[in-house]
């Protein structure tokens, strides 16, 4: 659990009284002049309870501090599942799981926590995935206006470089960002990049700098050789309609083989974006339930292999509980498969059981049981 700040409402300054101020304007105090909070893990007794081993973990022990979004998965491949945090003008955190239910945070030394050229960021919502077909998972994550999203690109061992720039990510500032998405958009098999975006402060008006209070969402098209285009006019306009926008979650709703989208506005109603794409792709949907794993079979590792546009793809995702800024996605896996006719699907379980289904059909939804010994 990311905690941003321990607020107290007897010490903390009312707006009016200041002294908080962005560019000259004054606004209500977000992180500076207030004491950040702890990241807390709670581990599930397995009836019905939780206890706090924060310390024991060792997460009171490591950095980390105005915590926001939080995503759980298994960056360096061994098996364990570790925890990145994006945190609020700082360094964000990556706990690495020591297999002894203990965690060391070395977001530094794995190249993780700070921009390209060092600086700490004020990261909101993050997102994981696969974005260049490696086997290794990549991460995305929103930051304040003024920085651009950031991309950073798993290597072995689970660290990373940062690829901001050099996937194209790095042009677009304007937007304060909150959810974030890796979400194949278009089906092709190749994760794209969706963004929501919304300021803090209602008195920020629209500049060459800044968009203002309400603002669009950013979307990009993986071009598959490492970079990203911007699409987001393409999208249809809703996409470019201005909301405050904070959460953002995917799914299939209506359960046509496209990914929809549900943003939550501060202040405001929510938006469900449904997609209507034309381009008749094929998919395939992922439901998880396991036996001796927890039921929904969260941390599980589903890989799908397929032929698409003549060359073998190779895609994998976890399932998740949390992730984007305070959202949940649909727990179902989904996979663009372009003009695959079938896939052969693949569950590590957290158990350690794998359950292979060969020759799958495409245009589906598929609930995998695991096996039981």
């Amino acid at each position: 659990m990311a905690n941003y700040i321990d607020f107290d409402p007897k010490t903390a300054p009312l707006p009016e009284s200041g002294p908080c101020k962005y560019k000259g304007l004054l606004v209500a105090c977000g992180r500076p002049g207030l004491q950040g909070g702890k990241n807390t893990l709670f581990r599930n007794r397995g009836d019905g309870t939780f206890e706090d081993v924060s310390q024991q973990a060792g997460i009171l022990n490591a950095p980390g501090t105005y915590g926001l979004g939080v995503a759980v998965a298994d960056f360096d491949n061994d098996g364990w599942p570790d925890i990145y945090v994006a945190n609020d003008s700082t360094s964000a955190a990556l706990y690495r799981n020591n297999h002894d239910g203990t965690f060391t945070e070395n977001a530094i030394e794995r190249g993780a926590a700070y921009s390209a050229d060092g600086k700490p960021q004020a990261g909101m919502g993050v997102s994981v995935d696969d974005y260049d077909g490696d086997g290794r998972f990549d991460i995305v994550k929103t930051n304040f206006a003024g920085d651009p999203a950031s991309l950073y690109r798993g290597l072995d061992a689970g660290v990373f470089e940062d690829r901001t720039l050099q996937a194209g990510l790095g042009r677009v500032t304007r937007f304060l960002g909150w959810g974030a998405a890796f979400m194949d958009f278009d089906n092709d098999g190749w994760m794209d990049i969706l963004l929501c975006n919304g300021h803090v402060y209602p008195e920020v008006g629209e500049s060459a700098q800044e968009s203002g209070y309400r603002q669009r969402k950013v979307a990009y098209r993986n071009l598959r050789n490492g970079r990203f285009e911007e699409v987001s006019e393409q999208l249809g306009s809703e996409i470019l309609e201005k909301v405050t926008g904070r959460g953002m979650a995917l799914g299939g709703f209506d359960n046509d083989g496209d990914l929809d989208v549900l943003v939550n506005c501060i202040n405001d109603v929510p938006q469900l974006l449904r997609c209507d794409s034309a381009l008749k792709q094929a998919w395939l949907k992922v439901k998880t339930v396991g036996t001796r794993s927890n039921r929904s079979g969260i941390g599980a590792r589903v890989v799908c292999t397929a032929t698409i546009g003549g060359q073998l793809r190779r895609q994998m995702d976890e399932v998740r509980s949390g992730g984007s800024y305070l959202s949940q996605n649909d727990p179902r896996v989904h996979f663009g498969l372009g003009d695959a006719t079938e896939a052969d699907i693949e569950v590590h379980w957290p158990s350690g059981h794998v359950d292979q289904l060969p020759g799958v059909a495409v245009n589906r939804v598929i609930t995998v049981t695991e096996v039981k010994p």
